[in-house]
């Protein structure tokens, strides 16, 4: 059977493919080290699966509505006010299966055939592959590593086109962890301002930051900027539930309504013991979640001094989400690689470490490596690597 043309277009997951390697490698007996993870290696907090738990025995296990329960939108507004000082009424609202489902849907709402979405490089895997799947076109930006990943108001205005209808700001980043502040985010919001460009503020990461640097939500800066966007948060990494799949979108109410109808006709709803469980995340305590963040600052700290010493790495110090995007363009050409890509195959081969390849995040000469893991296990992979780059040079 001929497939449909949205699909055959999409571009393979580079980082679902290096993981399936080292899965591959670990079956077959191999030490494999694995840093490719996008998710916390910590289990969701306690008193949220109690909470779970407590919802199915009082039987909360039917259809919700395809918005989203009200009481957790409830909770959403409560945690917008009490963390950014913005107002949301509950028809601004809506949760979703994910952070990534709530994309996904925005994307088809507001985008018709030939639309294009401006996407700072580097770049999470799925937005250009979503931007695609709607009939959007995807416009890059370089974020320069001089200029720490981050564009510029300049960089944006060459950039759009009458066909512009969108960019996506990814604050704190994956894959660089870096962070916009309030001045860069005002500059680029007046672009947007000025052309009438929406706003997609994907702020998944906003609770792991780290030097002291705080999370600032474009959508905080003033009522015109919060009109003109979309905000997309949810509970994968700030409360370590990624399979619960909860996420959601706050913004305009015509755009909100649409994403809601589409999402009655896909999931029906989100999962009602899931909601539940989100209810707690944002009503419980919140020293876990803190004992989390400190414990990613200390691997960071501890980590990144190690990783710049290996000969031909360099890398900007994050400042948030738990990812180090080193450039390694330097060290694949002294070893002898064509390129970074054929070194991260290699590595993965000879030391059974894998780490993601930058290409799969439009940044070719830089790698991607997670450190939702634990410190011993960084800590090898690190001396592996080194090992890997010396014995080649």
């Amino acid at each position: 059977m001929k497939l449909a043309k949205r699909v055959s277009a999409l571009t393979p997951s580079t980082t679902l493919a290096i993981t399936a390697k080292a899965k591959e490698l670990k079956a077959a007996g191999h030490d494999v080290i694995g840093l490719g993870a996008g998710e916390p290696d910590f289990n969701t907090p306690q008193h949220i699966i109690d909470a779970a738990v407590r919802s199915m025995n009082e039987g909360h296990t039917k259809y919700t509505p395809s918005g989203g329960l009200a009481e957790l939108k409830n909770s959403i507004a409560e945690k917008f006010k009490r963390d950014q000082n913005i107002e949301y009424k509950p028809s601004q609202l809506i949760v979703c299966t994910g952070a990534k489902h709530a994309l996904y849907t925005l994307f088809q709402v507001i985008l018709d055939e030939g639309d294009e979405v401006i996407i700072p490089t580097p770049y999470w895997v799925s937005y250009p592959e979503q931007v695609k799947l709607a009939g959007g076109q995807p416009v890059y930006v370089e974020g320069l590593e001089e200029n720490h990943f981050k564009i510029s108001p300049e960089q944006l205005k060459k950039a759009i086109t009458e066909k512009t209808k969108a960019i996506v700001i990814n604050s704190p980043s994956n894959p660089t962890g870096v962070m916009y502040t309030e001045e860069e985010l005002a500059a680029l919001g007046e672009v947007c301002l000025d052309h009438d460009i929406l706003i997609v503020s994907d702020e998944i990461y906003e609770k792991l930051t780290y030097g002291g640097k705080k999370h600032v939500s474009i959508a905080q800066l003033s009522d015109r900027l919060k009109e003109q966007t979309i905000v997309i948060n949810g509970v994968s990494k700030s409360h370590s539930m990624t399979g619960w799949r909860i996420g959601y979108a706050a913004g305009a109410e015509e755009i909100i309504k649409a994403m809601t109808n589409l999402a009655s006709h896909s999931t029906s709803n989100p999962t009602s013991i899931a909601q539940y469980g989100a209810i707690a995340a944002y009503n419980g305590p919140s020293e876990p979640m803190e004992e989390m963040r400190k414990a990613f600052e200390h691997r960071l700290n501890t980590i990144y001094d190690q990783l710049v010493e290996i000969p031909g790495f360099s890398c900007v110090k994050p400042e948030g989400a738990f990812y180090l995007f080193p450039n390694a363009k330097k060290a694949a050409q002294t070893c002898g690689f064509k390129d970074v890509d054929e070194f991260v195959k290699a590595l993965l081969e000879e030391e059974k470490v894998a780490i993601v390849p930058g290409s799969g995040f439009g940044s070719p000469d830089n790698v991607r490596l997670s450190y939702a893991t634990s410190l011993d296990l960084l800590e090898k992979a690190v001396q592996r690597i080194k090992r890997f780059v010396e014995k080649h040079s």
